[in-house]
């Protein structure tokens, strides 16, 4: 009972924000994006595409399931070749037919009628002239309905495995009259198919091991084969020797190489059972370079194993990207202003102190252990590219802070004479040693980074020419595979230079690069300012500017194009219209009660511009839209009264009723206490526990109401200063008892408001009741001065019984039990 009775203080006044509170749609960071999740600037596609779909990536299986070469192209050219024809005409006929053509087509002879499309094609022509071919491709026509059964999970089409059986042996027959090793091999391959998915396994190893395994064919036909073998290898009971399968095909079918990748951990097979099977250095290799490439934590041993078997093998490149990347992740911190996505504001929790500093230690161990083998790397020169290990050691030197050691490793290069990616990565490490000054907040000459920054432009925006035809801008980070420069712009201008300038006091250059940072086209098709920046972006704009910095960025606007990194920020915001720029500026005089000036930024904005509207998601359709009245009086903060639409405030109204009440106070010092009254009780509604509050915030959390105080504002949106100091005035101006009375309650919910612990962001409700903060904050609580004056002063006031009978809170303080301390 007394911990309830001491909650339900709390809750009366705190947790109505959560739990009486409608739910309201604010701004809000996207769904995590499995390749934008930490700072990188180190390109995964480094050491070239082949291996790309097994980049590091911790929330994904699979960095991409694309695969790097076609199956479809690369059986088109073989029959081309078989045949003398055109492989473009293979494709067609095998791959780009529409079911009625297909149905056709698996009737054909020579003298069946032809779409125009297929009346001049070279590969028809082809098998018209050979008659075993075509008696080939009509056997593999008829397996193919029973091969690709339609499959739905809510309504499965169930194989018929009577007839694949009936085709499998059909095949069987076909074998063995086939003389020509071509046809033999792609028989057999139909043959062993239709075994295997008729789950006759036995069945289908036979057919490999007597007509496939042998055969001569050079034909990727045999890897496809190859994998159906490990699949009934698998279901016979076997997994370690079919993930050796698997592995093989990985390594051999690079059009199969993401399903064989898959497949190999299908069978939950250990390293070490898998390795037993190996038979030459080629196998080692593959079978450690697929664990290396599932494996999501720090990894040298992979790699170092892979190098010792097949130190030419592109594997070890791809390899030692993944390690750097996960270095990143693990060593490069994220600025707060530009958190990559919402998850980071949930990184590191509980892990501080020493902890913190033994996994720092780990991964940095895990660094030197990554450079040591890169230099082993470079100066060996076995691998084909032994610069990669050069730059790999200049990047990681970087990332520990040691910057003459990176330069060091870069200066054995030749940049012009390296392979354009390596060329690219190189221009990057070398950008960010000579940021790292910056990095520290240090004053610096920004200019020294132009041309670096207007390579880094033109490599993003060549990246993302092809979208600049067809712009959306729900504003997406683009990190996928095909985004690496987007991202490293990003990264660069939104964690390094805005932070830098942050940390100079010069919060305009900050916000301009934070904007620079995410316009990733050459021209924007809607040339909205919030529409065409990330989440963090807006966010920072929309919480740290003042009217101070809006007014430097005003200037940096309009002051005259140059060839300096000011005018290259300047003119990314000045691609962008005004309206949403104004309406900011208008509304940080709002938060700073200058409304003349409000007045006169809100004028330079669209008429019909769509101000930020909060919407109530649980209500009907035509209600969902909340809407603001600041000079309404209210006992209680919650629920909130909102308004019909035609009672509303605008920001603009709302600054001119402000500026019209702030002239009366000097006026009509009569009447003072009255205007200085509505004044007060107008700005608290604008705090976040008002319903006002979308008038000077662009946000609503159930959160803001535990945490500290951060922004300029929220002197205002989370402390009520302004309305506490303006309800001491008109109380001090006033004789009447009932009005004081109103007055003072209004100082005890602005002094309540003024009560904020952060407990690491936990919830209260979840506080350990027995912690000195918690004892703290409900002592301070239980005594607020202003309602032990309500009580005393103001008990008999017509007021005092209002407030009495509706608030809850109030109802709390003046319980005997409570005042008893129990």
């Amino acid at each position: 009972m007394k911990t309830f009775k001491k909650l339900s203080i709390i809750f009366s006044f705190f947790f109505l924000a959560f739990f009486g509170e409608i739910a309201i749609n604010v701004a809000c960071g996207g769904e995590i994006d499995p390749y934008d999740y930490y700072v990188s600037y180190f390109h995964n596609n480094t050491q070239g595409d082949e291996y790309s779909a097994f980049a590091f990536t911790e929330m994904a299986y699979l960095y991409s399931d694309y695969e790097m070469e076609s199956e479809s192209d690369i059986n088109s050219n073989e029959w081309a070749k078989y045949l003398n024809v055109k492989a473009a005409d293979v494709y067609h006929v095998m791959y780009a037919s529409d079911s009625a053509t297909s149905v056709l087509l698996s009737k054909y002879n020579t003298k069946t009628s032809l779409p125009d499309s297929l009346s001049k094609n070279s590969f028809l022509a082809g098998l018209a002239k050979n008659k075993e071919a075509l008696n080939y491709f009509l056997y593999a026509k008829s397996c193919e309905p029973l091969a690709n059964a339609s499959w739905n999970q809510w309504n499965p089409e169930p194989r018929d495995l009577g007839a694949m059986v009936e085709k499998a042996d059909e095949g069987l027959n076909l074998i063995a009259s086939e003389k020509d090793d071509f046809l033999k091999l792609r028989y057999a391959y139909q043959t062993a198919r239709m075994f295997h998915y008729a789950a006759q396994y036995q069945d289908c190893k036979s057919v490999y091991e007597k007509f496939i395994k042998t055969n001569k064919s050079k034909s990727a036909a045999k890897g496809w084969a190859e994998a159906l073998y490990a699949g009934s290898v698998r279901k016979s009971g076997n997994p370690e020797e079919a993930a050796y399968l698997f592995s093989k095909v990985f390594a051999s079918n690079p059009e199969r190489r993401v399903q064989a990748y898959k497949n190999y951990y299908y069978t939950s097979s250990p390293l070490t059972s898998v390795l037993k099977y190996a038979k030459s250095d080629a196998d080692k290799t593959n079978i450690w370079a697929i664990n290396g490439f599932g494996n999501a934590d720090a990894d040298v041993e992979s790699l170092e194993k892979v190098y010792e078997y097949n130190p030419k093998s592109l594997l070890n490149g791809s390899l030692l990207v993944r390690e750097v990347n996960k270095l990143e992740k693990n060593l490069i911190e994220n600025s707060d202003i530009a958190k990559i996505g919402y998850n980071y504001y949930f990184s590191g929790y509980g892990n501080g102190g020493k902890y913190k500093d033994s996994i720092r230690n780990v991964n940095l161990k895990h660094l030197n252990q990554i450079k040591n083998f890169s230099v082993k790397m470079a100066t060996e020169k076995k691998y084909p590219q032994p610069a990669l290990g050069t730059l790999t050691a200049a990047y990681l030197s970087w990332m520990e802070n040691q910057d003459a050691h990176a330069l060091n490793y870069l200066g054995t290069l030749n940049a012009d004479k390296l392979p354009e990616r390596l060329r690219d990565q190189y221009r990057i490490i070398d950008l960010l040693i000579k940021s790292k000054g910056i990095k520290k907040g240090n004053p610096f000459n920004e200019n020294d980074l132009l041309p670096a920054l207007k390579w880094l432009d033109e490599k993003r925006f060549e990246e993302n020419r092809e979208q600049e035809k067809n712009q959306n801008y729900s504003y997406d980070r683009t990190g996928n595979g095909g985004s690496r420069f987007t991202l490293t712009t990003r990264n660069f201008y939104q964690q390094i230079l805005a932070p830098a300038y942050l940390k100079m006091g010069d919060t305009a250059k900050a916000a301009l690069a934070m904007v620079k940072g995410d316009l990733i086209y050459k021209t924007v098709s809607d040339n909205s300012l919030f529409k065409n920046m990330s989440y963090q972006t807006t966010s920072f704009w929309q919480k740290y500017l003042s009217p101070k910095s809006m007014q430097n960025l005003a200037n940096l606007k309009n002051a005259p194009a140059s060839n300096n990194v000011i005018s290259l920020l300047s003119k990314a915001l000045n691609q962008l219209k005004n309206d949403d720029f104004y309406e900011l500026y208008g509304t940080t005089y709002l938060r700073t009660h200058n409304y003349a000036k409000a007045i006169e930024m809100f004028n330079k904005v669209s008429p019909n511009y769509n101000y930020f509207a909060p919407e109530n998601w649980y209500a009907s359709e035509s209600e969902t839209k909340l809407y603001a009245n600041p000079f309404i009086e209210t006992v209680n903060d919650y629920p909130k009264q909102y308004v019909a639409a035609k009672a509303s405030i605008t920001k603009k109204a709302f600054a001119a009723e402000m500026l019209r009440l702030q002239k009366l106070t000097v006026s009509d010092k009569k009447n003072a206490a009255l205007y200085y009254y509505k004044m007060a009780n107008a700005v608290y509604q604008t705090g976040y526990f008002g319903n006002s509050w979308f008038l000077i915030s662009y946000d609503w959390s159930s959160d803001d109401n535990y945490n500290p105080a951060k922004y300029v504002y929220d002197a205002d949106y989370k402390k009520a200063q302004t309305a506490k100091n303006w309800y001491l005035k008109a109380r001090a101006l006033s004789t009447n008892a009932d009005f004081k009375a109103k007055c003072t309650f209004m100082l005890a919910k602005c002094a309540q408001k003024q009560i904020i612990m952060n407990y690491n962001n936990v919830s209260l409700s979840y506080y350990d009741t027995k912690d000195v903060k918690y004892k703290d904050f409900l002592k301070a609580n239980y005594n607020n001065p202003y309602f032990k004056e309500l009580k005393l002063k103001y008990a008999k006031t017509q007021f005092y019984a209002v407030a009495e009978s509706e608030c809850s809170y109030m109802k709390d303080f003046i319980s005997p039990r409570i005042n008893k301390g129990e």
